[in-house]
């Protein structure tokens, strides 16, 4: 199980970091404008949550696929869930 998390986590982790350059490399953070307002915090906490967000989001794109390319049942031990 723990294999898989960080199977999951370290691609997430690394997409995240690639996203956000190319985010940010395109977008100033102070010139953000969330419902109307300009985002009032500092571009350390701004580049920090796109970081968590992207991860999440890439994240839970990667645990998805995980989850269908192993269609585990309980009882099934092969990888796909087919028999030998």
């Amino acid at each position: 199980m723990l294999r898989l998390t960080l199977s999951i986590l370290w691609p997430a982790f690394i997409a995240a970091g690639i996203g956000l350059g190319i985010i940010f490399t395109l977008v100033d953070p102070m010139e953000l404008v969330v419902l109307g307002e300009h985002v009032r915090a500092s571009r350390s906490a701004i580049y920090s949550l796109g970081f968590f967000v992207l991860w999440a989001i890439t994240a839970m794109a990667a645990a998805m696929s995980a989850f269908l390319l192993t269609g585990k049942h309980p009882g099934d031990k092969t990888l796909g869930g087919e028999g030998d």
